[in-house]
């Protein structure tokens, strides 16, 4: 009886929080705070075991590819970054260190051309020569990873032919930086560093939000 109960509740709340793409300049959580009975408790209960950070890391992504260029473009069967590439880094890492609570991950993908477990490998060198760029631009390697490579199974445009839309790394927001070792990121925590960096626009010192978001 109190699973069927809380289910539907959960739910809302997750509904709530989607919400919070549609008013950036919102604090998370606004839109739950006069619901119906119930739903508090479902929220504090989401965020304390972490259900809802994924909607969280979501908003953060949309986020950043909003204020940074989140993909890069390759040659044919190369995994060189050309001038443009390194341009399009060099925003991504001012991003990323600005937001240092922040982790990322890197996605690696091909066009059509080849076999499947050649393109994998290719995407996969692909998203590591990003890595390898931002970290040589102060980023922290513990912070972005390479951890797969969807090859050509993701393709924008569709075609079989060569495409440079289709040679491409994507960064995405994965999720929070622990805090010290062996720590715990719990909802709540996530939740913090949101509030901290979801507001307000990236010319400002997001560390200095952070803070204060924490007091």
């Amino acid at each position: 009886m109190k699973k069927s109960l809380f289910i539907p509740a959960f739910a809302m709340v997750v509904l709530a929080l989607q919400g919070c793409t549609n008013s950036i300049g919102g604090e998370a959580g606004s839109e739950i705070a006069n619901a119906g009975f119930g739903i508090a408790t479902a929220n504090n209960i989401g965020m304390q075991n972490g259900d809802l950070t994924n909607t969280m890391v979501s908003n953060l992504t949309r986020k950043f590819a909003s204020e940074a260029p989140a993909r890069v473009n390759f040659a044919f069967n190369s995994a060189t970054l050309d001038a443009t590439a390194r341009d399009a880094l060099r925003q991504q890492a001012r991003w990323i260190k600005a937001h240092n609570q922040i982790k990322f991950r890197v996605y690696g993908h091909t066009d059509k051309v080849g076999s499947a477990n050649y393109n994998r490998r290719l995407g996969l060198r692909r998203a590591r020569a990003v890595v390898n760029f931002l970290v040589s631009q102060g980023v922290s390697r513990s912070k972005v990873q390479a951890v797969s490579s969807f090859g050509e199974t993701r393709p924008l445009v569709l075609t079989e032919g060569p495409n440079r839309e289709n040679r491409r790394t994507v960064t995405e927001v994965s999720g929070f930086v622990k805090r010290g070792r062996g720590a715990v990121t719990d909802g709540k925590y996530a939740l913090t560093v949101y509030k901290a960096y979801i507001s307000t626009p990236f010319k400002v010192n997001s560390l200095t939000r952070f803070e204060a978001a924490k007091k």
